[in-house]
């Protein structure tokens, strides 16, 4: 059985492009052992998701990164998708909050390209990690050992490298949060 999660609150930050089965696949995950879930992003109304290099869905943002306070939650999700990880990267607030998390010993969640934030937040080295294969020497020159797993859980830090490794990704979020 799974562990409960009632009474957390999981952040999944995002900007538009992200893979749409990084954000739906965790957040119905988290929400199904009882966690609620909020989107962040750079901008209020709505975000979009992609499938691959397709649009896909829109999805209602919750709070800004501006207005996000980390202290609310128990984790932090970062999905994926090139486009979305290569402007979240950039955006200092979206940084700060994950450095926040980090510097507060909570559960960061990562999957394919969504590691580009936390290299560019300065949160990898010495960390053992997987990715999206095109992130290895980013994240080896970031100072990380890259490793190709379907799951990679280093401390309060959870790692996978792609759709197909979503639910291996959500059984080691739930036991983290749930610790």
């Amino acid at each position: 059985m799974m562990a409960s999660l009632e009474g957390k609150k999981v952040a999944i930050l995002v900007t538009d492009g992200f893979e749409q089965a990084e954000l739906t696949g965790p957040k119905e995950a988290l929400e199904k052992v009882g966690a609620k879930t909020h989107i962040i992003s750079a901008k209020s109304g709505t975000v979009q998701g992609w499938n691959h290099t397709d649009p896909a869905d829109t999805f209602n943002v919750d709070l800004t990164f501006d207005a996000a306070n980390i202290g609310d939650y128990d984790a932090v999700v970062l999905p994926g998708g090139v486009v979305n990880s290569d402007t979240i990267r950039t955006d200092e607030r979206a940084q700060t909050l994950v450095k926040e998390a980090s510097s507060s010993g909570k559960p960061i969640a990562v999957i394919c390209h969504g590691a580009w934030l936390l290299i560019s937040a300065g949160l990898v080295d010495g960390k053992t990690m997987t990715s999206w294969p095109s992130l290895t020497d980013d994240l080896k020159n970031a100072g990380a050992q890259w490793v190709d797993k379907e799951v990679v859980v280093d401390g309060k830090l959870v790692s996978s490298r792609k759709p197909d490794d979503i639910p291996a990704f959500n059984r080691e979020l739930i036991n983290m949060i749930a610790a």
